[in-house]
């Protein structure tokens, strides 16, 4: 086996780099390629306060991507204490005998073991033990910096789902399930879609009106999503996920719902009546229109599923 271990939340840019040599690695040697990942998060596990870390990928969407890049093998560790503990050495010596490790592929910042060792001392370790090490460079962003996980939350939480996007190589999105809502929207002639999350530990982006792509009933379509606690109808509300499906009048309660994050359009705000919220989305739709027609639709409002 040719193996590339680690969180891999989101499977970014700078993941993908790691996952092209260790696919490539496997072809040329006539090996298979294996990632070791983890569940759940250790920050989750191993921080005071960090429980409630949100990630970019559910372990599904994760395995979905790196077979989708070329990988023959996923395989998941149950991260615990106990695991923690292990030494590089150790953890070295666990990936050849239970996996068949030959050949490491590292990340420009992997750390490996309880010791946190780092890439000189890896490969030195892994040189004694009859292992390969490959390493990999860093994958900047086009602002310079190098990508990470931590880096794309943080552009998410902050509603920079276009820079986020860039990071990732693919856009955000969001899978759960229909749920019923106050149908307050409906009233104003905007009926939305509330979405309760298959994965609540998926990061959500920040408050505000996104323009989004939509997957409903095996079919793709625009439309427009507002992320907050709609502070017109009140103070204390729940957080939720309501999207406006732009030329779509189905019920779709207790159905599959799936919401790319294409840009945001602007900040949750407070309206001081429910008329001047209907104007303010009337604006937004148009906002979202006006992106629309810079892309190929078809007669229905539907996408073409090339857009996507």
């Amino acid at each position: 086996m040719v193996v590339a271990t680690g969180f891999f939340d989101g499977v970014h840019v700078g993941h993908r780099h790691v996952i092209r040599q260790l696919v490539e690695a496997a072809a040329v040697r006539g090996d298979e390629s294996t990632v070791i990942t983890f569940w759940p998060h250790p920050r989750n596990v191993l921080q005071k306060g960090a429980r409630d870390l949100r990630l970019l990928t559910t372990l599904q969407e994760k395995k979905d991507i790196l077979h989708g890049l070329g990988v023959d093998h996923v395989e998941v560790l149950q991260f615990t204490k106990d695991f923690s503990a292990m030494t590089m050495r150790e953890y070295l010596c666990m990936l050849m005998d239970r996996f068949g490790a030959r050949t490491v592929l590292l990340g420009y910042d992997n750390r490996i073991g309880c010791d946190a060792a780092g890439a000189d001392e890896v490969a030195t370790a892994a040189a004694e033990l009859g292992i390969e090490v490959i390493r990999t460079d860093m994958v900047p962003s086009e602002k310079g910096y190098a990508v990470s996980s931590t880096k794309i939350r943080e552009r998410l939480e902050a509603g920079d789902v276009q820079e986020a996007s860039a990071m990732l190589g693919y856009d955000y999105s969001l899978q759960g399930v229909v749920v019923a809502g106050n149908r307050l929207g409906r009233t104003i002639g905007f009926p939305t879609a509330n979405m309760q999350l298959y994965e609540p530990l998926k990061l959500v982006p920040g408050n505000g009106v996104y323009f989004v792509k939509v997957r409903a009933l095996d079919n793709e379509y625009f439309g427009m999503c507002n992320v907050g606690c709609r502070p017109t109808v009140g103070i204390g509300n729940a957080r939720t996920i309501e999207t406006n499906i732009f030329d779509f009048d189905e019920d779709i309660y207790g159905l599959d719902l799936e919401v790319t994050f294409v840009s945001r359009i602007r900040a949750e705000v407070r309206f001081d009546s429910l008329e001047d919220l209907r104007v303010q989305l009337e604006k937004d739709r148009d906002a979202c229109r006006k992106v629309i027609r810079h892309l190929c639709v078809i007669p229905s409002g539907r996408m073409e599923s090339r857009n996507l």
